[in-house]
């Protein structure tokens, strides 16, 4: 299976467009949205940036950001695309969402508590599933912010350690773009798309191992 993975796209219409021509090119099975498809904007804008990308006709799921309009979630569910708090299987690849975010300093419109997270976790998942979260887990390379602090998930951090997903698909930090693994758990932030970034990564269904990532650039 090969999944392209993309996260905080903050109402930038033109990325979308860009990517999609990229990926109109290109032979893959899922996309995964990682939340922030608006940048504190409304179901209206979020359906203009999305449509270039569900154009492609190919299996996407999403989940909502911190800076999601109140209405974007509802869009997501409309659209058939929305992941949050539930499990959705592709080709036999079970997915979660978790959107919106921990909680931050800036009373964003979507925080979550760290055990609001873990109910989610433990209320959806199943072994060999991916995890896909606009928050990361805390403590690695994808929580990383410019000012060295670690300002990622707990409660994500504490379930990977212990169920072991194989695949984490997170956003939310924007300069923290990298791969990173906890124990056999790989987590990627493909970076925002605002800024040309995206990620694909090729996830043997069979085995439900991640075999390689390329984070990428438009």
């Amino acid at each position: 299976m090969r999944i392209v993975s993309i996260t905080d796209v903050h109402g930038d219409r033109r990325k979308a467009e860009a990517l999609s021509r990229v990926l109109s090119r290109e032979d893959f099975d899922i996309l995964l949205i990682a939340g922030d498809v608006t940048n504190f904007s409304n179901a209206e804008t979020a359906r203009e940036v999305l449509g270039p990308l569900l154009d492609l006709g190919v299996p996407t799921l999403a989940v909502h950001g911190n800076c999601d309009g109140r209405d974007v979630p509802a869009l997501l569910e409309e659209l058939g695309v929305g992941v949050h708090d539930r499990r959705r299987e592709i080709k036999g690849v079970g997915f979660i969402g978790i959107g919106g975010s921990n909680i931050t300093p800036f009373n964003t419109i979507w925080e979550l508590t760290e055990d609001e997270i873990r109910a989610i976790l433990e209320r959806n998942y199943r072994p060999g599933d991916v995890i896909l979260s606009h928050v990361p887990p805390r403590n690695t390379k994808t929580d990383l912010t410019h000012s060295g602090l670690h300002v990622g998930s707990s409660a994500l951090r504490e379930f990977i350690e212990a169920r072991e997903p194989p695949l984490v698909v997170v956003g939310h930090i924007h300069e923290a773009r990298a791969v990173d693994k906890i124990g056999k758990t790989v987590i990627v932030n493909p970076g925002p798309l605002f800024r040309g970034h995206y990620a694909v990564i090729d996830f043997d269904e069979r085995e439900k191992r991640v075999e390689n990532v390329e984070l990428l650039r438009l």
